[in-house]
């Protein structure tokens, strides 16, 4: 969550509600400068900054205070870790909204911190209001899901982002004819609340607009609303939006599982701005494999973000009725957050710091010690030794952890080759890698998501491994005592000796005076 403070000038922000005053608050507190995070030009104060994809931007201070829910919430105040911003770009600055509520995985999410808490459940609901309705739901915490919910597998060692398995499209009951695998690139397809429309791969993308076209070829095309852009947009249907699924095809998604997700028009339309009764397609392509889904597809869609059993569920509803149609557990918390909004753009940030993971990988009472892994390195640095300080200043930017816990372990050499490992440690004065920081490394290393620039020439991540905190029992503590005494007065013993002996040496030394004669067998001839 990020709150606009009072002492900065209104060109650096836009909003509607008053400004955050720290100053005015009893229970606010800074979070101050520390290893694990970036520092203020003064070195006192934790800092922030996000850009997203569509290039706006934040950035401010980090600070902590008693954040409440509102009041149909019976959700108590806590405290959080949250980021107070003083600049803003781009959309940011425009957008209705006063600020953003990460809900992404990483420890900074007010998700994670509530989890942490122990005062929800690791799962939240999102539902958006439809095309012509204002506001949607937001719950925090578990819910008892609806019979009629499909859900779809999510991993989150795939990827940072929430993701799901999505097989295939239908367009007005016809399967897009594509290659295996069309939606499954990279991080497989990505569920972003915080992203406006849909982004498709280049050949889905065109697969479905000749769908689409194929089916309205009575409608009017028309250009859109910026001339910027090429949008498809179509003119005679009509203001109703009701009547739209008479008019255009209904589509299907299909998860890896079988089961399918209806989507309606208002799924993948938007209103055009400048004409009446025009609407424009909201799926675009994309440049990179990657199949990107944003809010106008959920639209008075139920999501449910299942964390702790690694899943998305979906249900087609009316979320004016929300509170009519779930139920909510508790698991532990016994009632979830469920507040109105009257904007259904959400921004979330585009690039997230991952920490969710199955329960069976990091359980809560497993603590990290240190975390290891190997990278092979190919490059014609004829002195490779002399760039690896430079390399583990940049691995740490990466796994955003601080320079000091890096630490190069061995490195093996065959001509260009190189085998690096690398031990990721504690960040002083702690004796373990918290579980939310772990998983976030853990992440990024099986993603391969260190980028280094190319004068390192080729690289590549091989394996990486946790390695529990090593707790002695009393009975190791008592013998290591035993060990460093009996060691230090071992050391103190050889030097009292030593000196001893030095002492007797001296004085048992008979030293010639000065200008005494040499005997005659100590001088030798030179070789001429």
């Amino acid at each position: 969550m990020f709150l606009a403070p009072v002492a900065h000038i209104a060109a650096t922000i836009r909003i509607q509600d008053s400004r955050f005053q720290p100053e005015m608050s009893s229970t606010y507190q800074p979070v101050k400068c520390n290893p694990s995070c970036n520092c203020d030009d003064e070195q006192k104060q934790c800092t922030y900054h996000r850009r997203y994809a569509e290039m706006s931007s934040s950035s401010g201070v980090l600070g902590e205070d008693l954040v409440s829910f509102g009041n149909e919430s019976e959700l108590m105040p806590q405290r959080a870790v949250f980021g107070c911003e003083n600049v803003e770009t781009g959309d940011l600055y425009n957008q209705r909204a006063d600020g953003i509520m990460g809900l992404g995985r990483g420890r900074l999410s007010i998700m994670d911190q509530l989890v942490d808490k122990g005062v929800i459940g690791d799962s939240f609901s999102l539902c958006y209001g439809g095309m012509d309705v204002d506001g949607g739901a937001m719950v925090l915490g578990k819910i008892a899901p609806p019979p009629d919910m499909v859900f779809s597998h999510s991993d989150p060692f795939r990827s940072p982002y929430y993701n799901i398995e999505m097989k295939e499209i239908h367009v007005a009951g016809k399967r897009l004819e594509l290659p295996d695998g069309a939606f499954d690139g990279r991080h497989g397809t990505v569920l972003d609340s915080g992203t406006t429309y849909a982004y498709f791969r280049r050949d889905a993308f065109a697969a479905f607009r000749d769908a689409i076209l194929s089916a309205v070829h009575f409608l009017k095309r028309i250009p859109g609303p910026d001339p910027n852009y090429n949008d498809i947009c179509f003119t005679g249907a009509g203001r109703d939006v009701s009547q739209l699924p008479k008019i255009f095809p209904q589509v299907e998604m299909v998860f890896n599982n079988g089961k399918k997700l209806l989507l309606s028009p208002e799924n993948y339309l938007f209103r055009h701005s400048k004409a009446s009764g025009a609407y424009c397609l909201g799926i675009f392509p994309n440049s990179e494999s990657t199949t990107l889904l944003g809010g106008i597809v959920v639209r008075n869609t139920l999501v449910t973000y299942d964390r702790s059993n690694d899943r998305i569920g979906f249900l087609n509803t009316n979320c004016s009725e929300l509170r009519r149609r779930v139920q909510f557990s508790g698991a532990p918390a016994p009632t979830p957050l469920v507040s109105p909004s009257k904007d259904t753009k959400m921004e979330i940030p585009s690039v997230l710091s991952p920490s969710g993971s199955p329960s069976n990988v990091l359980p809560g009472s497993f603590h990290v010690g240190f975390i290891t892994f190997d990278m092979s390195i190919s490059t014609t640095d004829s002195n490779f030794k002399s760039i690896l300080k430079e390399l583990t200043e940049l691995i740490s930017e990466e796994l955003e952890v601080d320079n000091s816990q890096i630490r190069l372990l061995n490195v093996t050499s065959q001509e260009k080759d190189y085998l690096v490992r690398w031990g990721i440690f504690p960040a002083e004065p702690a004796n373990y890698i918290s579980n939310t920081i772990a998983r976030s490394i853990i992440l990024r290393l099986r993603d391969h998501r260190i980028q280094l620039p190319e004068r390192f020439g080729n690289y590549k991540l091989m394996e990486w491994n946790a390695e529990p905190q090593r707790k002695l029992t009393s009975w190791q503590h008592r013998f290591l005592i035993m060990l460093v005494g009996s060691v230090t007065t071992l050391i103190l013993s050889l030097s009292a000796i030593g000196i001893w002996l030095v002492h007797r040496q001296r004085q048992q030394t008979a030293y010639e005076p000065v200008g005494a004669s040499i005997p005659e067998r100590y001088l030798q001839p030179l070789q001429s």
